[in-house]
């Protein structure tokens, strides 16, 4: 389906008014923030791998959310992505016709609502929030960064980053929180020969870890 009214009547102003902060903000400033955009996701892949490091020494249930956590990214995009294809919002930058925007235009058919850098900032950042109170705070931020960034180089309305952070967190809250009942299958593995991988090595008294560990 299509959207049934004009997408720029919710906050076509406030895109306005940030593309055009955007336009006359320094350039190092701009620069900053078309990189984070672009690469920022990075963060939280590595977030996401600093979890599963940790979650090494913790119980089973905290691994098999560490475990589950990329997947659940996965399932927010792909869900997030139906979602962008049902309701074919254009970007604004198409709709409100010529706008100087920092990132170029993506293709009409390229939609934009939710915004999917939001989402999979979002969901990360909720399933980091669930097993680290520290990292996850620091994802939190960054989410918020990330759908600050998209509107400010011009791929979205503030409306489409708002529903991204919701759909991300109301998608990976729950499933992080149901991926506990996997530890079974988490004791399985470190009683196997990948155990290494899922456990954290024991230290000796003499500081060294324990022969075959």
């Amino acid at each position: 389906m299509t959207t049934t009214f004009s997408a720029a009547s919710v906050d076509g102003g406030l895109y306005t008014w940030t593309v055009d902060l955007a336009r006359h903000a320094p350039g190092p400033l701009d620069t900053v923030i078309k990189d984070w955009t672009t690469y920022g996701v990075i963060l939280f892949g590595v977030l996401l791998v600093a979890c599963w490091w940790t979650a090494r020494g913790r119980d089973a249930r905290r691994m098999a959310q560490a475990l589950c956590a990329p997947l659940i990214v996965v399932v927010a995009f792909a869900a997030n992505d139906v979602v962008k294809t049902l309701v074919h919002e254009q970007r604004p930058c198409r709709t409100l016709g010529p706008v100087a925007t920092l990132e170029a235009c993506p293709a009409a058919d390229d939609w934009s609502f939710p915004s999917n850098h939001t989402v999979i900032a979002a969901a990360a950042a909720t399933a980091v929030l669930v097993l680290s109170r520290v990292l996850g705070i620091l994802a939190a931020v960054a989410a918020l960064a990330m759908a600050v960034s998209r509107v400010w180089v011009g791929a979205h309305y503030p409306h489409d980053v708002v529903a991204g952070l919701l759909v991300g967190v109301l998608i990976a809250w729950p499933l992080t929180l149901a991926a506990a009942r996997a530890a079974p299958a988490v004791e399985r593995l470190r009683a196997s020969r990948v155990g290494a991988y899922v456990t954290a090595a024991e230290p000796r008294a003499n500081g060294y870890a324990r022969a075959g560990s």
